[in-house]
């Protein structure tokens, strides 16, 4: 997976802990590996910076880090992360391919996509709209040009042409999509008939394919439980070759921002909700059946 977030994320996350267990401040890592606080903060956040395996080591050091094997965990995280540096160097995507649009999303949704192409398995929950790596261009450009009316033709066209991207993990059958769906972001109309005829047409295709699974939650259900949660995404991420496992992401987006959760306790809260509303939701047959008669619906 040339690229991947996931080694540089799970290297920060142990030099985190080992600096934290040896009460060490930034300021002293810093010092101790010859860089700023600021490169050692991002260094912990998995973000990339330039250091070397010397000032790894100078930081383990300072860490009282002795342990054979805590140290060739730390090193072997460390020579994953220059081979996945140097496989995306080969590859051409440094810096994620969707980096070429950066113009046209929030800063904080880089993260999101950055994860999202590292994941293997995705699970999302929402109540309004349909997620957009279901979203065919023609929803997708409606839902653009309302939200952002001042943008021109030609930045409306770039954003379509994002998410088009993005869906093209959908045929990796290694990477698995669940959807739990409103039953109101299936018969809102944000798109005209038309539109959302076709659109209805698409999620009943895709939800065929053998990675996906696609449930409707009826608005008739008695439990609230589903509307209290809100909308969110879970990503689950593959084991390293280091056969670490990256710990799962649920990932909010608000209207101005996004949160991104990670301690475990939530992780297991939101594990529990996803379970509750599989529950309530319908199954993938009958969904199917469900969003096929919207269609026509949409057609009448």
């Amino acid at each position: 997976m040339a690229g991947s977030s996931l080694p540089r994320r799970a290297l920060g996350r142990t030099l985190r802990r080992y600096r934290e267990r040896g009460a060490k401040s930034q300021l002293a890592a810093g010092v101790a590996a010859e860089i700023s606080p600021q490169s050692i903060s991002r260094l912990e956040d998995g973000q990339k910076i330039r250091i070397a395996t010397s000032q790894i080591k100078d930081l383990l050091d300072l860490y009282q880090v002795t342990d054979p094997e805590q140290r060739d965990e730390v090193l072997g995280l460390w020579k994953e992360v220059k081979e996945q540096d140097q496989a995306a160097k080969t590859a051409g995507t440094t810096k994620g391919w969707w980096r070429s649009y950066s113009d046209q999303y929030f800063a904080h949704f880089d993260h999101y996509l950055s994860l999202e192409a590292a994941a293997n398995h995705l699970t999302t929950h929402q109540l309004t709209l349909l997620p957009g790596l279901l979203q065919i261009p023609d929803y997708r450009r409606t839902m653009i040009r309302t939200a952002y009316p001042e943008l021109s033709p030609v930045d409306v066209e770039r954003r379509v042409e994002l998410s088009a991207r993005r869906q093209e993990r959908l045929q990796d059958m290694a990477f698995r999509m669940d959807v739990l769906l409103s039953e109101a972001a299936v018969r809102s109309r944000p798109a005209g008939s038309d539109v959302m005829a076709k659109q209805m047409a698409h999620l009943a295709e895709v939800s065929g394919q053998p990675n996906m699974s696609i449930r409707v939650v009826p608005l008739d259900v008695e439990s609230p439980l589903w509307l209290m949660v809100q909308s969110f995404t879970l990503l689950e991420f593959p084991p390293l070759a280091s056969r670490l496992v990256e710990p799962p992401v649920v990932y909010v987006e608000g209207y101005e921002g996004a949160l991104y959760l990670e301690q475990k306790a939530v992780i297991d809260r939101y594990r529990q909700a996803i379970n509750d509303i599989q529950r309530l939701a319908l199954s993938e047959d009958d969904t199917r059946a469900l969003v096929r008669r919207t269609a026509k619906e949409y057609t009448a």
